[in-house]
């Protein structure tokens, strides 16, 4: 009787060290299939991987065609509101699904900050958004030289030579420059605010339209502000080139590039504490 005992109690502790053993290999197993970390990326490596990408290259094209034709809608427009509301909101339509539909290197920088865009897309945004502008004022200009140009006699009862729609020069405005620097920084704050707006929204036909308001509203506040100092308004530093508004003097700069970036960034900061994280 007490050796069936004991084979009895020795029955009992295996199925025990069984499972030791089990829960031992199964630790090792887990242990073994814990993934090495990923090794990070050299800037080189992240810059050549970005270029092969087809997204980026359709991205820059759309962004190109997007400034190209916005800075034309603004020419032909002669900057009216409601004509770059309608210009804007079509162009969102028509690429926003591509790029995002910035159009604007202010709004491009802001995005940045804010962190919505990776560096190396930002510069190559920035780029191609001036080339966009600059390539619509030679465009514009080349047709302009097509027109019929008054005679003398037309001339004499008050007839002009056609020419593109241009930016009053910020020269001419001494005493006045901080008047317009903060005007084109409030009114691109107000753009920054509803693009930030824009960007957190899917449906595509409420992003133009949120898109294509809110310049609107920014240029119209622009405007009664800049009317008073007999300036213009602009809120974009590729449309500026456009324009002929970057004379040769610092406050062109400072104006049309300097405020309109300040601007924007505070409008997607503000937008983003308005917010809040709960209805991100």
């Amino acid at each position: 009787m007490a050796t069936k005992k004991a084979t009895t109690s020795t029955n009992k502790k295996a199925p025990a060290k069984a499972s030791a053993k089990t829960s031992a290999a199964v630790t090792k197993t887990t242990v073994n299939t814990v993934s090495a970390p990923v090794k990070k990326q050299t800037l080189g490596e992240h810059v050549d991987g970005s270029l092969r990408s087809p997204r980026l290259w359709r991205a820059l094209a759309a962004e190109f065609i997007g400034t190209f034709l916005l800075a034309s809608i603004f020419v032909a427009g002669q900057g009216q509101p409601i004509f770059v509301l309608f210009g804007l909101a079509g162009i969102v339509l028509l690429i926003g699904a591509i790029s995002g539909g910035h159009i604007n290197p202010a709004v491009t920088v802001a995005a940045w900050v804010t962190r919505r865009i990776g560096w190396l897309r930002a510069l190559g945004y920035i780029f191609v958004q001036f080339l966009g502008a600059a390539v619509a004022y030679f465009a514009l200009h080349a047709f302009l030289g097509g027109a019929t140009q008054p005679t003398a006699e037309q001339q004499m009862y008050g007839s002009t030579a056609a020419t593109l729609y241009q930016a009053v020069d910020i020269a001419k405005l001494t005493g006045k420059e901080w008047f317009v620097f903060f005007e084109e920084l409030l009114g691109t704050a107000i753009l920054g605010f509803a693009i930030a707006a824009a960007t957190r929204t899917t449906d595509s036909l409420t992003k133009a339209f949120t898109s294509g308001f809110g310049i609107f509203i920014a240029l119209m506040t622009g405007l009664t502000i800049a009317g008073y100092a007999s300036a213009s308004s602009i809120l974009n530093p590729a449309v500026a080139l456009t324009l002929q508004a970057y004379a040769p003097t610092v406050w062109a700069y400072a104006v049309y590039i300097l405020a309109p970036v300040i601007g924007a960034v505070l409008g997607f900061i503000i937008y983003d504490l308005v917010r809040g994280k709960n209805n991100a």
